[in-house]
């Protein structure tokens, strides 16, 4: 069976533009320093932010002390926004794609409903903001005994 599933582009998209939102406004940070907050793949990465630059969403600084920063405000930047930049605009099925591909399209029942269904996503996605997933998100922290886990359940052993 097959499951409908936001991508993992759009995942990482968001949250790389939660790490860069908890940073000073205008911060530039390294690619690198996402991916090993967030636990990555820096070249998937690097992939992604060049969508999100091209939609406006970040903008890359080059040379020493290089990186991206927020071209807006994180309260400014809808999960919608992320998702268009990373997969274009949202069509749960043919019929509602830009450009329908549906001979049906006309009299068809079920279009109604994925229209309702893809509008009530949209809904949710548009009024999230990155600034609302920042309070919500925990980076990741190396865990001594292997692998990453949540900043907010990573056990810290007591100093002798």
């Amino acid at each position: 069976m097959k499951n409908m599933q936001i991508t993992r582009a759009v995942e990482y998209g968001a949250m790389g533009l939660i790490c860069l939102a908890r940073r000073a406004p205008g911060a530039t940070v390294m690619l690198d320093e996402i991916s090993q907050e967030e636990g990555i793949p820096a070249s998937f990465l690097a992939k992604i932010f060049q969508n999100l630059a091209k939609a406006g969403l970040t903008r890359s600084v080059r040379g020493t002390g290089g990186g991206f920063i927020l071209v807006r405000e994180p309260d400014q930047i809808s999960l919608l926004d992320v998702f268009e930049a990373i997969e274009g605009k949202i069509a749960l099925q043919r019929c509602l794609q830009p450009t329908p591909s549906c001979e049906r399209q006309e009299g068809c029942g079920l279009c109604g409903v994925f229209e309702q269904a893809q509008d009530q996503v949209k809904e949710v996605f548009s009024r999230t903001t990155i600034a609302d997933l920042v309070k919500k998100h925990q980076p990741l922290r190396h865990d001594p005994r292997g692998g990453n886990v949540p900043a907010a359940s990573a056990i810290s052993k007591p100093t002798r």
